[in-house]
């Protein structure tokens, strides 16, 4: 029995110690999520941007709320990306093919394909069009919590590989490069990026704007994995991973040199995408503001969020700490 009792012991440990050394990577990085959104705020024009910068760290922290309900609500997953390679034979221009209007698409493809394939350009869309109406509410909690969650659908719509069905290279024997491209290079050559990114602008149609973002995004695709994939086969295979800590926890991950050569190959383009993103973050709350009749947001400087919402927020954390996620895992 003690035999059998150390046995079980030694299999969960090893269990253990083999999910500890995967890499471990988040969306955009959850750091990457947050830097976007806060620099964000510094885009804004003065009427804007005392209300914003009174809520930055609201606005910077909960900038990764959209993942956390990956573990909580079905249906969220799908709102972070689109398959939009999935509608093509080889050959045909996917943009072409899906239209871009969302009653259009359903009729064409039904819904429930809309909805296994991914929604973001229509999702972003829809949620500028909940802050317009938050701010023409002056509703304090809704103007947070949504800018917030725009901001980082914004983002994802700037990863390559949220444009994709082999968004995570599970297609091409390269599981993992998700993570790599939208979390480990930023999170290591970040604190070199440029982000003076001028000022938030109008846009006239989000939507066509989005579907623009998307198609720059999927243009780069190819690139993304291309270049992984020469890199894989030229790098020395015992140098390619590293352990790092993390806390108490060592990990698994991609190696400072692997990392460089990569973002070398790469030529800035993740630079390029996320702080494009943070000037898109920027205009569409501008936009949403203009499109409420620009409200005096100086008449919400003495309020703070409510109870309710700090009720919301620690209810999803605590799902977030123990749940499972529905819907694809796009990282791991």
């Amino acid at each position: 029995m003690k035999f059998l009792l150390k046995y079980m012991i030694g299999v969960m440990m090893f269990i253990a110690l083999i999910f500890l050394l995967q890499p471990t990577v988040y969306s955009w990085g959850f750091f990457g999520h947050k830097k976007i959104n806060r620099m964000a705020v510094f885009t804004l024009p003065p009427e804007m941007i005392k209300f914003y910068k009174k809520n930055i760290e609201f606005i910077t922290e909960h900038a990764v709320d959209p993942d956390k309900r990956r573990y909580s609500t079905d249906g969220e997953a799908q709102r972070h990306y689109i398959d939009i390679d999935h509608y093509v034979h080889s050959g045909e221009d996917p943009f072409e093919v899906v239209p871009k209007k969302w009653y259009d698409a359903v009729e064409k493809f039904t819904e429930d394909t809309l909805q296994a394939y991914g929604i973001v350009p229509w999702h972003v869309d829809v949620m500028v069009k909940r802050l317009t109406k938050a701010f023409e509410a002056k509703d304090y909690d809704r103007i947070l919590r949504v800018s917030a969650d725009l901001g980082h659908y914004i983002g994802d719509s700037h990863v390559p590989l949220h444009t994709t069905e082999n968004y995570n290279g599970q297609m091409t024997n390269q599981k993992g490069i998700h993570g790599f491209w939208e979390s480990r290079i930023p999170e290591l050559k970040a604190k070199d990026y440029d982000y003076f990114v001028g000022r938030a602008e109008y846009v006239n149609h989000i939507l066509t704007d989005e579907w623009e973002t998307i198609k720059q995004s999927f243009t780069a695709k190819d690139s993304v994995l291309d270049l992984e994939r020469k890199l894989n086969g030229e790098f020395p295979k015992d140098q390619k991973y590293t352990f790092e800590n993390r806390g108490a926890v060592l990990i698994k991950t991609y190696s400072e040199e692997y990392t460089d050569a990569y973002n070398q190959m790469l030529n800035g383009m993740v630079e390029r995408r996320l702080t494009q993103a943070i000037i898109k973050v920027g205009s569409y709350w501008y936009t949403a503001w203009v499109n409420a009749g620009q409200p005096n947001l100086d008449e919400l400087l003495e309020k703070k969020p409510s109870e309710e919402l700090a009720k919301e927020d620690e209810t999803l954390d605590k799902i977030y700490q123990s749940g499972k996620i529905k819907g694809r895992e796009h990282q791991d």
